[in-house]
């Protein structure tokens, strides 16, 4: 929960300084699905920014399936409309809509283990109501937020994915159903502009953490953070030995804006802090320094197994996004302290 507002938005004016490329997002409408989300409900916090402090007059819709908890969380704002519904039900909204983000899916452990043919069909079908509403409604682009998971488990020793590469994933792991949806649901998007001729483009997130985070993430770092603000020692279900590329959720959620603004049709950009590479163990050991407190391994039980990402490295190179304009402003212990001190 977001309890100091002021340094919050504090971050997310820093980050538009260092990335002050949205001139066109000025008077239109942006549809942004999932906006309960950790990276979708930062993205409407930044729009909403503009439109304080920059007189953007932008049309920010967010469409979400609580809507209560939505009008709870942008209570002040203006020029916001929310929709309620699921995105695997047809998108029936009758008015004009210039650029979409689509953030709408299950994207924690706990859903992947739980409700995986919920999170396959979801991501997939979410996405084809998407593009039929875009193409129905001459809208000028689609944003996608896919996965970094897409590349699955590298099958050489790389340094890091680039978006050219295809690593594997094995089709018959339910635990498969996120990458694969994400994958099959990015090829949607790029057959849609070929032969419908809506402009898409795809972003592909890293493992992104901060003070937006739902109380029912289950993500490591999420729980992580959970657990110090709770004052309590962190505990770890594995010896964290697996290589991620973080990103902090200002971060994540800039780039993605950059993307949508100055990616070109069709293409594919990874977003993840080329200075925040580090194992799940350094990670929580950033998060208990920052609070005094220990890690405790535990062991964990076989229904938490099968949401874990086998994955041993998912390290993403950023730097076809970087060439676009967008500039990360934080690693990761300066991310992990802006969050503690924004959820204290």
């Amino acid at each position: 929960m977001l309890k100091n507002i002021k340094r919050y938005n504090k971050n997310i004016e820093k980050a538009i300084m260092n990335n002050d490329n949205f001139e066109e997002l000025k008077n239109k409408s942006i549809l942004i699905t999932g906006a309960n989300g950790l990276i979708a409900s930062c993205i409407v916090d930044i729009l909403n920014w503009l439109n304080v402090n920059r007189n953007y007059n932008i049309e920010i819709k967010a469409l979400v399936r609580n809507k209560a908890h939505l009008l709870e969380r942008f209570k002040e704002y203006n020029n916001f409309e929310v929709i309620e519904q699921d995105v695997v039900d047809e998108i029936k909204y009758n008015k004009n809509i210039d650029y979409i983000i689509h953030a709408a899916s299950n994207s924690h452990p706990k859903s992947f283990s739980e409700d995986p043919v919920g999170t396959m069909l979801g991501n997939f079908i979410g996405m084809k109501n998407i593009l039929d509403f875009a193409v129905n409604n001459n809208c000028k682009r689609v944003e996608y937020i896919s996965s970094g998971e897409i590349y699955g488990q590298a099958i050489e020793n790389i340094n890091a994915f680039d978006e050219n590469y295809s690593g594997k994933i094995d089709p018959t792991s339910a635990r498969s159903c996120y990458p694969i949806s994400k994958l099959a649901s990015e090829t949607l998007c790029v057959s849609y502009s070929q032969q419908y001729k809506v402009e898409t483009v795809i972003s592909r997130p890293c493992h992104c953490y901060g003070p937006t985070q739902t109380e029912n993430d289950s993500r490591a770092s999420a729980q992580f953070i959970r657990n110090v603000l709770n004052n309590s020692d962190i505990i770890m279900k594995s010896k964290g030995k697996q290589i991620r590329s973080y990103c902090y959720v200002v971060d994540c959620a800039i780039g993605i804006l950059t993307i949508l603004t100055k990616g070109q049709n069709s293409n594919a950009y990874n977003i993840a802090n080329n200075n925040s590479i580090l194992s799940i163990r350094e990670m929580a050991e950033i998060i208990a320094q920052e609070s005094n407190k220990k890690v405790i391994i535990e062991l964990p039980s076989n229904n938490e197994k099968k949401g874990y990402n086998p994955v041993t490295k998912s390290v993403l190179n950023g730097d076809k996004l970087e060439k676009i304009g967008w500039v990360p402003c934080w690693n990761a212990k300066e991310g992990i302290l802006e969050t503690l001190e924004i959820m204290k």
